[in-house]
């Protein structure tokens, strides 16, 4: 896919003299689960655990009335203490700029849709997504959607996203220090 004009990511990863790719960080945390799991709210408890202020790295775009709901809901639910990082497409600049603050990513999915849509590098960005992770010394809580466990898309897109989904999953389980999955509310230790 074609770059997006509106972030480059080679810039970004330029200065980052002396990356090397992650092998463990145990200050990550993957959230993962299906549909109203509780994904949000437990990733939320997660991050509170530490001192304020907290960090939400927000990655949906309220296009529609719905969206703008449930963005609302989200809000109102946080209260005080937490600051939002609007990051629908430049999560690695929004992950280094809190770099040493708690920071809850909500979620890693949406933040895929929008890179597919708008036709950003997906290698590039998930270098670059794993090069601001790496710099993080704060606990990192993510939100992603397991959607690899229903039918199979109908669409050329939906196939391709479901499978860009579950490399970044993966991707992400493997370095973080502690995953759980989300079923009906409750959290499953996997990792």
């Amino acid at each position: 896919m074609e770059a997006c004009p509106c972030f480059a990511y080679k810039p970004f990863l330029a200065s980052l003299k002396g990356y090397a790719a992650i092998s463990d960080l145990s200050h990550l945390t993957l959230v993962i689960g299906g549909a109203r799991s509780g994904k949000s709210n437990h990733a939320e408890k997660l991050v509170k655990s530490n001192p304020a202020p907290w960090i939400y790295a927000a990655t949906g775009q309220a296009f529609d009335d719905e969206m703008r709901d449930r963005i609302a809901e989200h809000q109102r639910r946080r209260g005080e203490g937490w600051i939002t990082i609007e990051a629908p497409l430049d999560l690695p600049r929004a992950l280094a700029q809190a770099v040493d603050l708690p920071v809850l990513v909500d979620c890693l999915t949406l933040w895929l849709t929008n890179l597919m849509l708008s036709g950003h590098d997906i290698p590039a960005a998930m270098t670059a997504f794993e090069a601001a992770l790496a710099l993080r010394t704060a606990p990192t809580i993510l939100v992603s959607n397991e959607v690899g466990m229903g039918i199979v898309p109908e669409t050329p897109l939906g196939r391709a996203f479901r499978d860009e989904a579950g490399r970044l999953n993966q991707r992400v389980a493997a370095k973080a220090g502690r995953v759980l999955l989300m079923v009906a509310g409750l959290p499953m230790v996997v990792k």
